[in-house]
């Protein structure tokens, strides 16, 4: 008995799965691709202090010095207070695998610095170095006008697809009608400018430029079902 209500059971279902795929219309799922290129005005900055020493206490303490005379510094240079923030603290005991034993300590800050006028980044990296900073792990372009340029490359990535779904079409001999399920695939990337660290006095050399723009790439990915009519 039981046998035979599990193959009603299945055969039921089946027939129940055969007409919701006879109620769903003909499509095409097809991707599309958007792309704003714009010329950055903003850069996220990581820079840092790190010092190493025999004796813990002392270590520390040469390093909070350091990124005291840093945080005064962009108090100084006009950078409102929410646009750079401690991001990691550490100290750590460094271990000598050839003498098989602990010989020192490292200690070490790091600050992520928000840009918003990059005419800035030459006199602040300047400064930031005279402070006290000894690495600089890389800068961030970003636009203020993010939202904006998101919106652009969406629109244009649904453009693609449409235009991809239309050629299909077109090739079957049918038209691609209204959009039955759209999928956002975007991931967000920022590009990362690898910098090394320089120790040059602010006063050492006439003015110069070490920043090169260039352009961000705001990308829009977007999946997207069309009836085939």
């Amino acid at each position: 008995m039981k046998k035979i209500a599990l193959v009603l059971f299945v055969v039921v279902s089946t027939i129940a799965n055969a007409q919701v795929t006879d109620k769903m219309p003909p499509q095409i799922n097809v991707t599309g691709e958007g792309k704003v290129k714009v010329v950055p005005d903003q850069a996220i900055i990581t820079v840092g202090v790190e010092n190493v020493g025999a004796n813990a206490a002392e270590v520390k303490k040469k390093n909070d010095a350091s990124i005291d005379a840093v945080v005064k510094f962009l108090k100084s240079s006009g950078l409102p207070a929410s646009d750079y923030q401690t991001r990691r603290v550490n100290l750590n005991r460094n271990y000598d695998f050839e003498k098989k034993k602990y010989n020192s300590f490292t200690a070490s800050q790091t600050i992520v610095i928000t840009l918003k006028d990059l005419t800035k980044y030459d006199n602040l990296m300047m400064g930031l170095t005279d402070a006290g900073v000894n690495t600089i792990n890389g800068v961030e372009f970003r636009t203020s006008k993010q939202a904006q340029y998101e919106s652009e490359a969406r629109g244009k990535a649904v453009q693609a697809a449409r235009g991809k779904a239309n050629d299909y079409a077109t090739a079957l001999g049918q038209k691609a009608g209204k959009a039955l399920m759209v999928t956002d695939n975007t991931q967000t990337y920022y590009p990362v400018m690898r910098t090394e660290m320089y120790a040059m006095k602010a006063d050492a050399a006439p003015q110069r430029e070490t920043l090169a723009v260039g352009e961000i790439e705001i990308t829009a990915n977007v999946n997207i079902s069309f009836q085939l009519d």
